[in-house]
């Protein structure tokens, strides 16, 4: 093991199964002369050259549209944009091509492509630059969407999208590319669609996924100087989402809180909230809580912005309400 950033599990992830597969390939906004708007491609130009390397143009309809093509012609191209922001300029691309190519074909047509990019806010970069869409992907059948919390997850996740004969929507944070975590020098893979237990505990779930989990552990640590065991859940998939995991902590704990940064409606806690009542209903002793984005457009201001977004404080607060406390 050795500690490694954000974006260099991602990065190595990537240039292991491209030294193994010369069909695959990364395209996007300054990947290659650049080596990545936020460095994540650093040196790959110069080792796997400009034909697996590919600066685009501003334009990600086309190059989206490009790597779907690319995809059906026995090709398995890595596609990053600057931010998930601008995926919404290729979403006809993602949503009515690549998800839905492999059923639209009868099973002709397999469509092994990974759109990546960071997701979310990312400090003051106001409205139309800090959304979060996993549940838009997450609701279109055909798509995976995967979203690491840590480097040794990123690497081993991304190495499993990058091998998948579906489309992988794999969404990162740029204010995670630079955080530090232990990573094996020996190859691994995770396997997408599993949750995992990374704190045990008796009194109530945690669960979350991405940046988020940092939230998740700051307030479990704060609970438990409390005397409140906390079991925190890291989805690490929202599609799909390992419900089996969930569903067995909460049948243990008879309390769940679901820390997600993006808009309540429509959300991944909504989701896991209707399945846990479905599923778990008998087992639960106080109403599932849910902790989000205020529904509103994240505005520029640093303090609006944190008022706004999760944080520890409110997860305590709703863990306190499901104790009754």
């Amino acid at each position: 093991m050795r500690e490694i950033q954000f974006r260099e599990a991602l990065r190595e992830a990537m240039n292991e199964e491209m030294r193994k597969d010369p069909k695959i390939f990364l395209m996007g906004e300054e990947v290659a002369e650049y080596n990545g708007a936020y460095k994540v491609s650093q040196g790959m130009l110069d080792e796997f050259g400009p034909e697996r390397v590919i600066d685009t143009p501003i334009a990600e309809l086309g190059f989206g549209g490009l790597g779907v093509g690319a995809a059906m012609n026995g090709l398995r191209p890595i596609i990053e944009f600057m931010t998930f922001n601008f995926s919404l300029v290729a979403i006809d691309q993602i949503i009515n091509g690549a998800a839905k190519m492999m059923s639209m074909s009868g099973g002709q047509f397999n469509v092994p492509i990974v759109f990546r990019g960071p997701t979310g806010n990312a400090g003051q970069l106001s409205s139309q630059h800090s959304q979060n869409f996993e549940n838009w992907f997450a609701n279109t059948p055909g798509l995976k969407v995967v979203v690491p919390s840590n480097p040794y997850d990123a690497k081993g996740l991304l190495k499993s999208s990058i091998r998948d004969d579906d489309p992988v929507i794999f969404m990162e944070s740029e204010l995670m590319y630079g955080d530090k975590g232990e990573v094996p020098e020996s190859e691994y893979l995770i396997p997408l669609g599993t949750a995992k237990v990374v704190r045990e505990g008796n009194d109530v779930t945690i669960v979350s996924f991405g940046k988020m989990m940092k939230v998740a552990f700051e307030a479990a640590d704060a609970l438990q100087q409390e005397g409140v065991s906390a079991e925190v859940i890291d989805l690490m998939s929202v599609r799909p989402i390992d419900y089996d995991t969930v569903v067995n902590s909460v049948k243990k704990t008879n309390r769940l809180v679901i820390v997600e940064e993006a808009w309540p409606l429509a959300s991944i806690a909504s989701e896991i909230t209707y399945h846990i009542q479905r599923y778990a209903f008998d087992y639960l002793d106080a109403p599932v809580r849910r902790v989000t984005n205020l529904d509103v457009p994240l505005p520029y201001a640093p303090t609006l912005i944190e008022f706004i977004l999760p944080n520890a404080k409110k997860t305590i607060d709703a863990v306190n309400a499901v104790m009754y406390r």
